[in-house]
């Protein structure tokens, strides 16, 4: 099958991997670990796929040095050796992924995730060959800044209008539409379709395999 995009850019958090639940359980527990205001489930997911340094300063406001440090460090701890919430891939990510690859579609992840954490995952799911190019955060801005997006592109030597990011939140959208770059969002993360019709996107879907309707030629 012919292709739309000859680029599909994914977040990875809440869009690839069902991975909100611990995101969320382990902020609430490095908050009541350092006493912390402990934030809302839903305050939590409003900073899903920010880089962890704003996300801490959205949750938190201003916090000290001493206080910062100790935060990341028991995030770290939390999130990766102490949280047991499992955190699958979702059903339809692996079927998705092995066709727009056969495709020929080239696969990229632009991901609030530290570079660590991203290539754990990818090596426990076997999927570092899937992806061309990755860009985590502390290696470019936070989203929604657009150089995520456009150092992808340059890397992959795609345009624009090659290019879809795929996201399940706001901040996804706003990085793509800041790089002038289409975009699908997904509805099984961290933003309802009425928050993600805010910006734009070229269609919203509520399941992974209802985006080759919009990757493909010839199938909306």
């Amino acid at each position: 099958m012919r292709l739309k995009y000859a680029l599909v850019v994914f977040d990875w958090d809440g869009t690839l991997m069902d991975s909100i639940g611990r995101i969320i359980s382990s902020m609430q527990a490095c908050a009541r670990q350092l006493k912390l205001p402990v934030p809302s489930e839903q305050a939590v997911k409003d900073v899903i796929g920010l880089s962890l340094e704003p996300a801490i300063a959205g949750l938190f406001g201003r916090l000290t040095e001493q206080q910062h440090a100790a935060f990341l460090q028991a995030y770290k701890h939390e999130y990766v050796v102490a949280n047991q919430t499992p955190t699958p891939l979702f059903n339809e990510t692996l079927p998705l992924l092995h066709e727009l690859r056969q495709a020929g579609a080239t696969l990229a992840v632009a991901t609030g995730k530290a570079r660590p954490g991203l290539d754990r995952v990818l090596t426990e799911h076997c999927l570092e060959d899937y992806f061309a190019v990755t860009r985590c955060a502390g290696e470019t801005r936070s989203k929604p800044d657009p150089q995520m997006l456009q150092e992808i592109m340059a890397h992959s030597g795609m345009t624009s209008a090659q290019t879809v990011l795929v996201g399940d939140s706001v901040h996804d959208l706003a990085m793509a539409a800041n790089a002038g770059v289409a975009s699908i969002g997904v509805t099984h993360g961290v933003h309802d379709r009425t928050r993600l019709a805010r910006h734009n996107p070229i269609a919203i879907v509520d399941q992974l395999s209802e985006l080759k309707s919009h990757i493909f030629a010839g199938e909306s």
